[in-house]
Parts: C-alpha cells; sequence; structure tokens
C-alpha cells in the first residue's frame, strides 16, 4: 500500500510518498480502508521528533514508527477475531497510534466510533483528537448556560471546535484571533471577538470565568489576572522550549493551583467512543460544523503539512485518500 513515511527527523522535506506493508490487524484490531485523514499537532511533533523530549517516545536518533498520523475516517475492510461491534463494511472514525497517513490501517475497535451517513468522512477525520479535546476542556471547566469563556487561538483545529461547543453548552464566548480570522470566528458562534495584533488579552478590563487557553502564549499571571475570583484556566498547550516542551509550565500549574481561588487545570485528554460518537451527532444534526480550510490529497501531504506551519491557523487541513 501507499503510505507517508519519513526516516529522519525534520521540516516537511522528510516525508516521502512511498510503498509499505499493508498492515495485519490483531485480534482486537480492524483494518481500516482510510478514505480520509487530519493532520494534528502531535503529527508535527512527531515530524521534528520536538521538544527533545518527546523522543525517549519515538525515538532517540530516529523514529520508531516511519508513518505518522493519528485522526483517521474509512472503512472496515477487516476485523480481528476478538472485534464484536464493528464488521466489514462499517464506516468509521477515530484515533490510531500514529500510521493513519496511508491507505490502510490497523485500529482497536475501542478507539473508533461508527461514522452517521450524513457526515463525510473528511468531516468526521477532523473530530479525533481536535475536537475531543475541545470537547474534554469545556466539561473540565464546567462551561454552561451564565459563564463566560475565553478561547485563546479561536481560529486554529481545537479553537473553532471549542468555540462553537462552548455556544452550544450555552456559554457568552470570546474568542481571540487575528484580524485575518476575526469574521471566521463571528461566523462560527463567538459573541465577542479580540484581535490579538491589536489587544493585549491580559490587559483588558473584562474578566472571564473559564479562559481555555490553546496557545500558551502569554505568562500565567497574565490569564490570572483575567479570570473573575473563582474562574478558571484550562491549559492545553505551553511555551514550547525545544528540549522540555510546555513540561514546565503545566509544573508550575500543578505547584501553585492548591494556593490560588482561581482554578488552573492542565487538560489530559483521552479519545473515547463516546465522546465520537456524541460529536459525530452533532455534525449530522447541523449543530456543529468542522471548519475544513483546506485539502490536499495523500500523495502532496509534505505540501499540506508545509501549508499548515507557514500559515495562520484556520481550522483543519484534511488529506484525502
Amino acid at each position: 500500500m501507499k503510505a507517508i513515511i519519513r526516516q529522519a527527523y525534520g521540516s516537511a522535506e522528510v516525508l516521502r510518498y512511498a510503498d509499505v506493508d499493508k498492515p495485519v490487524p490483531a485480534d482486537d484490531q480492524v483494518l481500516v480502508r482510510v478514505r480520509a485523514a487530519s493532520i494534528n499537532y502531535g503529527d508535527r511533533v512527531d515530524m521534528h521528533g520536538s521538544p527533545t523530549i518527546a523522543r525517549l517516545m519515538l525515538g532517540l536518533r530516529r523514529p520508531r514508527q516511519p508513518v505518522l498520523g493519528r485522526a483517521v475516517a474509512g472503512t472496515v475492510e477487516a476485523a480481528g477475531a476478538k472485534v464484536t461491534g464493528l464488521r466489514p463494511g462499517d464506516e468509521v472514525f477515530g484515533e490510531t497510534n500514529q500510521q493513519g497517513f496511508a491507505e490502510y490501517v490497523a485500529v482497536p475497535e475501542t478507539r473508533l466510533a461508527v461514522k452517521p451517513p450524513e457526515v463525510t468522512f473528511a468531516q468526521a477525520a477532523t473530530l479525533p483528537i481536535a475536537a475531543t479535546t475541545a470537547l474534554q476542556g469545556l466539561r473540565l471547566a464546567e462551561a454552561g448556560p451564565g459563564r463566560t469563556v475565553l478561547v485563546n487561538g479561536a481560529s486554529g483545529a481545537v479553537g473553532t471546535f471549542a468555540v462553537q461547543l462552548a455556544t452550544l453548552l450555552g456559554a457568552e464566548v470570546t474568542g481571540v484571533c487575528s484580524t485575518r480570522n476575526a469574521e471566521l470566528v463571528r461566523s462560527i458562534g463567538a459573541h465577542h471577538v479580540i484581535d490579538y495584533t491589536r489587544e493585549d488579552l491580559t490587559n483588558g478590563t473584562r474578566r472571564f470565568d473559564v479562559v481555555f487557553d490553546l496557545l500558551g502564549n502569554h505568562p500565567l499571571s497574565g490569564f490570572r489576572r483575567v479570570l473573575t475570583p473563582k474562574g478558571v484556566h484550562i491549559a492545553s498547550h505551553g511555551n514550547i522550549g525545544t528540549f522540555l516542551g510546555p513540561l514546565p509550565r503545566f509544573a508550575a500549574i500543578v505547584a501553585i493551583s492548591p494556593f490560588l481561588s482561581r482554578r488552573l487545570r492542565v487538560l489530559n485528554d483521552k479519545p473515547t467512543a463516546e465522546d465520537l460518537a456524541f460529536l459525530s451527532e452533532l455534525v449530522a444534526a447541523g449543530k456543529l460544523t468542522p471548519v475544513i480550510q483546506r485539502t490536499y490529497p495523500l500523495s502532496e501531504t509534505a505540501d499540506a503539512v508545509h501549508h499548515l506551519e507557514t500559515e495562520h491557523a484556520r481550522g483543519k487541513i484534511v488529506l484525502t485518500v
């Protein structure tokens, strides 16, 4: 089969469209014929091998797993002996342990959900990781009616889902983005927009019950300033150092949070089939719309990644197979 592979860490230029062996599913896995896959931040971490500490899991000198890709949608081609809920022909989507940028991928049954017919493969491929991160972050923050929510990074992959989901939950939503993306963020439900090229969100007079931080581009003290006295800060990212990445920031949050009236939380999102099913039902009902910036054929993955890394984020980039 064809897949996107790399033999070394680096920029998009290390990616190649090549022939590899077709995977054989284990007893608890299904073989999925991939129809679409989306690019996520973690794929870029895997590609670059940065921050350096990530290489403890990925491979110290070179990547252990040559194929990238985690979020996929496609059709079940074969099922392992212990698989009970899926069968060949089922249209599914979910999160793999890498290896998703390929024509076929073997995925544990527990990481997949059945795709509603009203949802396209491209839409379904955007939901694992990005939409589940947004959903679980808002749940952790207890976002809902009467709550004010600030989404820092509102035009990005997770942010476009967070704005829509927070609005659906009944919150008053403020999105932070660039001038170029302000109209997009308003169009998906944000009640207010802060243009970070003109205004520092941490120096304003507005206060929020929830700050959902997807960028980590301000000191924690700045985010604490814009929280209400009982507000909650959700960190899903941090200032990226070349060695430890966001870990120092996350460690600081864990260390100081017990001593503050304002709650600081690090989001540790986990894929669940139940959340995927819930999100896909929202898409099928027209209540949630994945923002897809561009689609590329699998063979042009290197161009897609290059575009993602050089342009301002506007939702998701999807690969079609």
